[in-house]
């Protein structure tokens, strides 16, 4: 008899170790963002963490690493147990276009150093420029900068290496102008600088400009996805203004390596179900991104493509990373 319990306690023990299903219930799940509160990223991880919590029954919160462009929350990840309790919510840009950016001087590999959990969503960048410009088009805003590029040609991003820099590389080089870029630490630097005119024009997340367009303290002059941003249906992509230039920016939500397949897909499912709920839907329609919702192997291949797309105009740029 007594063998008997103890064999079914030791089945039960067993069960509750292995079974993803057990696995944390009461842990506290922390999402990293590797940027300051404000920025985009950070207000989709927090919809993110509360629609999630919901589906595992247990909390989730986000924790702010900020610095470095985004490469402290990853390190940050990186270093952390592999059993579901850290993930990572970065953009496109930590993932497949800082390893050509900074090289050997990035101490994680984004192929080797995490797992792929869920692809959250795609955003748009743009091109902005502060009200005392005075270009309505991009096309005024080429020959504006032509006549005086020593002048006019100052061009800002939240960081330095980062999509939007090397979209502002690609923009000049795409319309023949000669484009110096002013990198700032931060999306709430970048838009201050804007508004107050230290710089003319800002490469930027569209969804970040929206509160200064709406204030009347900066113009949107394009925008770089495939078709025009629902959030500036009025503003037209640089591909209709003559410029053939697309990028496809994304974020993600990653575990550290190592953590156990049925984590992931745990994991995956309930971020995944919470992008493809309704009321989560129209929250990030409203923040300025474009929901996706897709599992671990597409999210793997997206990752990829990127990181072959952007090696080359990085390269043809000759950025050094300071």
């Amino acid at each position: 008899m007594r063998s008997r319990i103890l064999v079914q306690c030791l089945l039960i023990a067993a069960i509750a170790l292995f079974s993803p299903k057990l696995w944390a219930q009461s842990g506290v799940i922390k999402i990293i963002v590797g940027y300051p509160p404000g920025a985009t990223s950070d207000a989709l991880a927090r919809v993110l963490a509360e629609a999630m919590a919901k589906r595992l029954n247990q909390p989730v919160i986000v924790e702010n690493k900020a610095g470095a462009g985004g490469i402290i929350g990853n390190q940050t990840v990186k270093a952390a147990n592999p059993d579901g309790t850290t993930l990572l919510m970065t953009p496109v840009a930590t993932m497949s276009i800082f390893p050509h950016s900074y090289g050997a001087q990035l101490n994680y590999d984004p192929f080797k150093d995490f797992a792929p959990v869920a692809h959250l969503s795609n955003f748009q960048v743009g091109l902005g420029v502060g009200m005392q410009v005075p270009a309505k088009t991009l096309k005024d805003y080429v020959q504006w900068v032509k006549a005086d590029p020593e002048k006019h040609g100052f061009y800002g991003s939240a960081a330095s290496g980062s999509l939007p820099h090397f979209f502002g590389v690609m923009f000049a080089e795409s319309a023949g102008i000669k484009l110096q870029h002013v990198p700032y630490r931060g999306t709430a630097p970048s838009m201050l600088a804007l508004a107050a005119g230290e710089i003319a024009a800002l490469s930027t997340v569209v969804a970040d400009i929206q509160s200064l367009v709406d204030g009347n303290k900066a113009r949107l002059l394009a925008v770089a996805g495939e078709s025009r941003s629902p959030k500036f249906p009025d503003v037209p992509t640089f591909r209709e203004q003559g410029y053939d230039l697309v990028a496809a920016p994304w974020y993600a939500l990653f575990a550290p390596a190592g953590t156990p397949p049925a984590i992931v897909q745990r994991l995956s499912k309930a971020a995944i179900d919470a992008i493809h709920e309704p009321a989560m839907n129209k929250r990030m329609l409203d923040m300025g991104v474009e929901p996706t919702g897709l599992g671990p192997e597409q999210l793997g291949a997206i990752m990829k493509q990127d990181y072959e797309r952007w090696g080359p105009p990085i390269r043809a740029s000759g950025f050094k990373p300071e």
